[in-house]
């Protein structure tokens, strides 16, 4: 059933088919196969978070795209949407999407078993705001690439860049925090390899959990900070647990909509076309969402007691000088190729780095 071959290629573990799996194969039952291609005429579109809009950015971004997809194909194609995990953890949806076919909202954990070199994008201070992100994601040559290697890797097409929430920031129960130095001792849940790299270079240490367990992580002194956008310090209630927020605006916060190839391809273009528009015109939406959203989510995370924390340009370089390059020094850890750094530094106009 799962495409093993490209797993062993990628030197991933062999998929399992676990009653999850089983179910989720059940639901993608209403899409139909047309030869080599699919010609689907309802599609799961899966997501992490609660189907809350006051919360989730990506659920917002969902609903909406799946009003447009209908409204826009003239309900030739209907999205039908499980958010929360519902068919499986970030690596189980992958899997899903490389055989069936479907569409699915994935993370950094997700994307990069397949495509390792998209953890480039989370450089440091690689953006200075919202306009700059979007312009690297949508026009730039390392982008491109990016997409390129999921489809001919995995079978899944990059579709769109999501926000969720804005640009990430820190929060602790211990200090607050406007200078690297205040970092010092100090225990982080990490959501992966990179960011355990990143609090490391600033003197404290990082324990991957998973988002499901940060909650309770923080609250028994497990970890003792953690690092999201306002979005999700308000989707998991973690101002109940974290007293301070610094807003140093290190990571620009994203996941991605992507989707089975050949389903894709399998329509004709009349069908691509109109699905494409939709899901460009939902994230444009998104978008506008997100950003009128930031300063109202901190005022409400002020609300519940946290101690704003808002670095000056000094503090800034500070955390700039010491996590960019320990950063690009992980990047050569993991074997990335130094072209696709070369790349995405030249779309962020930041060639200084190569120097």
């Amino acid at each position: 059933m799962f495409n093993k071959l490209v797993f062993k290629q990628l030197g991933l573990a062999q998929p399992m088919f676990t009653p999850k799996r089983l179910i989720s194969a059940c639901l993608i039952g209403s899409a139909l196969m047309a030869g080599n291609s699919f010609a689907a005429t309802t599609i799961n579109l899966s997501y992490n978070g609660a189907p809350d809009p006051e919360k989730n950015a990506v659920h917002v971004f969902a609903t909406n795209l799946k009003e447009l997809v209908e409204e826009k194909t003239d309900n030739q194609v209907e999205l039908a949407l499980y958010p929360n995990s519902m068919l499986g953890e970030e690596q189980e949806r992958m899997e899903q999407t490389m055989n069936t076919p479907m569409l699915n909202v994935a993370s950094f954990a997700g994307v990069s078993p397949l495509v390792d070199e998209i953890f480039v994008s989370a450089i440091p201070f690689l953006f200075d705001d919202f306009d700059a992100a979007r312009s690297f994601f949508d026009e730039g040559e390392y982008w491109q690439e990016v997409s390129r290697a999921l489809q001919e890797r995995a079978g899944i097409d990059m579709l769109a860049v999501v926000e969720e929430g804005g640009f990430l920031a820190f929060t602790n129960n211990e200090r607050p925090i406007s200078h690297p130095d205040d970092f010092e001792g100090l225990r982080f849940r990490a959501m992966d390899p990179s960011q355990v790299a990143l609090y490391e270079s600033f003197g404290a240490s990082g324990t991957p959990i998973p988002w499901t367990e940060t909650y309770m992580a923080l609250r028994t002194g497990v970890a003792d900070g953690q690092m999201n956008p306002p979005m999700y310090i308000i989707l998991g209630s973690l101002f109940e647990v974290q007293d301070y927020l610094t807003l140093a605006n290190i990571q620009y916060s994203n996941q991605f909509l992507v989707g089975n190839s050949e389903m894709i391809a399998g329509w004709d273009d009349e069908l691509r076309n109109a699905f494409m528009e939709a899901v460009a015109e939902a994230n444009r939406n998104a978008r506008e969402h997100n950003e009128e959203q930031v300063e109202a989510r901190i005022a409400y995370l002020e609300e519940q007691g946290m101690e704003v924390v808002r670095p000056s340009e000094e503090e800034l370089t500070a955390f700039r000088d010491i996590g960019q390059p320990a950063y690009l020094e992980w990047l050569g850890e993991r074997d990335i190729e130094q072209r696709w750094i070369d790349m995405a530094l030249e779309d962020a106009g930041m060639s200084d780095l190569l120097d």
